[in-house]
């Protein structure tokens, strides 16, 4: 099965969307999460320490259970870091973690959230 990648056109449209519907400043700093996922909980665990000291804050490794669908249980490590993007630069780190989950043999790089800098 083959995962989409965030395209340069979704960074874009998610600023365009900020600046009409945050109600943060998206051109100053803000609190970036960043999401990779895999079956495997323990290559996530082994990540988790090589993206703290690259200057992310690692706010934890979280499970799901299998469905009964037949979707299997999944573990997600969530890493966050205060950083000032548009849509060229984020999508520079996005293509920089497709290749750290790829170095890693990590399922996925799952994608990012965002909110004010606390």
């Amino acid at each position: 099965m083959s995962i989409k990648k965030i395209s340069q056109e979704d960074m874009t449209e998610l600023f365009a969307d900020m600046a009409q519907n945050a109600p943060w400043d998206s051109s100053k700093p803000l609190l970036w999460g960043y999401f990779f996922a895999d079956r495997a909980k323990a290559r996530l665990e082994q990540a988790a320490p090589l993206l703290a000291a690259k200057g992310y804050r690692v706010v934890g490794l979280f499970d799901s259970a299998a469905q009964a669908d037949g979707t299997p249980a999944q573990s997600w490590l969530h890493v966050e870091k205060v950083e000032k993007h548009d849509a060229a630069s984020l999508h520079a780190r996005n293509q920089e973690f497709y290749r750290f989950a790829e170095e890693q043999q990590i399922e996925t790089y799952d994608g990012m959230d965002v909110g004010p800098a606390v």
